[in-house]
């Protein structure tokens, strides 16, 4: 599909709104970059999420805003927003393509210099390989919260984060690996001896046991991943199930709301499906 009256006149500018759209055409989700590889920031009205974006579960927007000023959380691969005039202004500044893997069901295993390289060809299973200026994008099939610095030289790019598209590189993508998953597991949090406010009745709070907490979030994530029609009503059941248990006593972690968010993902769930429906969820429970 071609947009003869949208495309900036700069054919660098061109070049990137042409790959943006191609992208969003496979259903990727795309943002701008500006100078410097990193998103366009919040405009005056949506700055420190004043606009209303998600700052209980520290997520920036989406909003109303028409500008692609929130990050990774504005990728998009809606056509009429990407080809809008608020957009495509932001285009003929843009130094760059960006985009969401987690919204495309992807992880980037980012490889930032030889060492972590030849760690990773030793370590994981061949998949698509992209050069970088530095290093290389191992990308694999899968979703899985983001981090920095894993191991050396080695970042996670996948939920909640973005990824600057350079290229189709050479390989194909295979599932992500345990190994990968690893990476990012954080050993358990020691039990504290603190008491919260119990929702009736008052005194310690019951689950603090790590065990308890763990099976509650694995059931949940099973009931999701076994989901084979109605999955947005199944993911919302997990999550209301979840809050109802552990959402009043102080036991749910970002990592677990994530754990849960990749459940979903993985099922087709968009960012924002899986962000409404918590939402649903602690209304329905006064939250």
């Amino acid at each position: 599909m071609t947009h003869p009256t949208i495309i900036p006149r700069d054919r660098k500018r061109g070049t990137h709104l042409r790959t943006a759209l191609s992208l969003a055409a496979s259903y990727t989700p795309v943002l701008p970059l500006r100078a410097g590889k990193v998103p366009f920031g919040n405009c005056p009205a949506c700055r420190d999420n004043a606009c209303g974006g998600r700052p209980n579960m520290k997520v920036p927007g989406p909003c109303l805003c028409p500008l692609p000023c929130h990050g990774w959380a504005a990728a998009t691969h809606d056509l009429t927003v990407i080809t809008s005039p608020e957009w495509v202004a932001a285009w003929r500044q843009a130094e760059g393509v960006a985009y969401h893997p987690g919204g495309a069901g992807l992880t980037v295993v980012d490889l930032d210099n030889a060492a972590a390289i030849t760690w990773a060809r030793r370590t994981l299973p061949a998949t698509q390989t992209v050069p970088t200026t530095r290093g290389q994008h191992w990308i694999y099939q899968g979703t899985m919260p983001s981090a920095n610095a894993v191991r050396p030289g080695v970042d996670i790019k996948s939920l909640m984060s973005y990824a600057r598209w350079l290229g189709q590189g050479f390989g194909f993508t295979v599932p992500l690996p345990d190994v990968v998953r690893a990476l990012t597991a954080k050993k358990p949090s020691p039990v504290r001896s603190v008491s919260v406010t119990a929702p009736v009745g008052g005194g310690a709070c019951p689950h603090r046991a790590p065990a308890f907490l763990e099976r509650g979030i694995a059931m949940a994530e099973q009931r999701i991943r076994e989901a084979n029609s109605g999955v947005h009503a199944t993911v919302y059941r997990a999550f209301l199930a979840v809050l109802g248990t552990h959402g009043r006593c102080g036991c749910l972690t970002e990592t677990h709301i994530a754990r849960l968010f990749a459940a979903a993902q993985a099922k087709g769930e968009s960012p924002r499906h899986c962000t409404d429906a918590w939402a649903n969820a602690r209304t329905a429970l006064g939250m």
